[in-house]
């Protein structure tokens, strides 16, 4: 017997609603050439043309709104490797608070400026020794702020859902709908979305091999927590699922798919030689589950959700020249 999930399709539609005018409706991409490398129909929703350059806007924005007058005037916190981090920045000036962000020492610098160029305060911890979410906790009641985590939570899940839900009602029925798992909730909303428009639907997340942990605690039946990932997917090095994502994403995910760097690193070279886009490390994960022969049971009309673009031209270059 299957639990009631603690997010709707309706909550999805509601946030939807929320967030029209604000967040950006992003663009589909097709391409002939990637068709006929893979034999099939694709799809690619580019949330790398989001606000801040990611679906997390989506997320944080649908979070911070629902805050009430008296929450949003003492402020918002947040913790992030870098995406949430704009996303709750700019949710925050949006609706005329302050935002407190906590990232990691190692995040990226121009995920660190950006954040800071949105208005945010920034405070650094070591991801490797330190525990982000009880350093946030601490930090959110130590100044009075509403806390937005970067995943678990049903508001920024429901959020992430509009991906899907702007992406499903452009295309069409798919076979197949993949994005990338980090703490789950992209995937999360996903899958709620995906399986109440279309319940035949495959949904299939996709993780850094070197951090698996979604994939391993559905093997488990629980949540599992793994050492801090090392790997260019820096918006998914993360040791476990959350507990909400976990919940839903156990329901309706139909498969982990497993990448590479070096996967990940031709993913982004393909998007940008032969689509015309620049992707980060994270928002190429589920293209290099494709590119890489990695979804079984091969659907004929597939949907990728391009997640994010937040890399400088530095970084970029190190990665695709390997």
């Amino acid at each position: 017997m299957t639990a009631a999930l603690p997010v709707t399709f309706d909550d999805v539609r509601a946030a939807a609603a929320r967030l029209k005018g604000i967040a950006h409706a992003t663009p589909v991409l097709t391409s002939r050439t990637l068709n006929a490398y893979v034999g099939a129909e694709v799809f690619i929703k580019c949330e790398n043309f989001q606000r801040v350059g990611a679906f997390k806007f989506r997320g944080a924005y649908n979070a911070a709104a629902q805050l009430s007058p008296e929450q949003l005037s003492k402020g918002i916190a947040a913790y992030s490797s870098g995406n949430h981090a704009q996303a709750t920045a700019l949710a925050a000036r949006e609706l005329g608070t302050s935002a407190v962000i906590l990232m990691p020492e190692d995040a990226p610098q121009s995920k660190k400026d950006a954040t800071a160029g949105y208005g945010a305060e920034i405070v650094t911890y070591d991801r490797y020794t330190q525990d982000r979410t009880a350093l946030g906790e601490a930090l959110a009641a130590e100044r009075g702020l509403a806390l937005i985590p970067p995943y678990d939570h049903p508001h920024v899940i429901a959020g992430q859902g509009t991906a899907a839900l702007e992406f499903l009602e452009e295309v069409g029925e798919l076979d197949a709908l993949i994005a990338p798992v980090g703490g789950g909730g992209l995937m999360a909303g996903t899958a709620i979305t995906a399986k109440a428009l279309h319940p035949g639907i495959r949904v299939v997340g996709v993780e850094p091999d070197n951090g698996d942990d979604t994939k391993r605690s559905l093997e488990a039946g629980e949540r599992i927590t793994i050492p801090v990932p090392r790997t260019l997917a820096d918006g998914q090095a993360l040791p476990t699922p959350g507990e909400i994502t976990f919940a839903i994403n156990q329901q309706l995910v139909d498969h982990i798919a497993l990448v590479s760097d070096d996967e990940i690193r031709a993913a982004m070279r393909f998007a940008f030689e032969r689509l015309k886009i620049v992707l980060e490390p994270s928002g190429a994960t589920a293209l290099a589950a494709l590119l890489a022969g990695h979804i079984d049971n091969y659907p004929r009309r597939i949907g990728i959700i391009a997640s994010g673009g937040n890399i400088n031209t530095q970084r970029f270059t190190e990665i695709i020249n390997g």
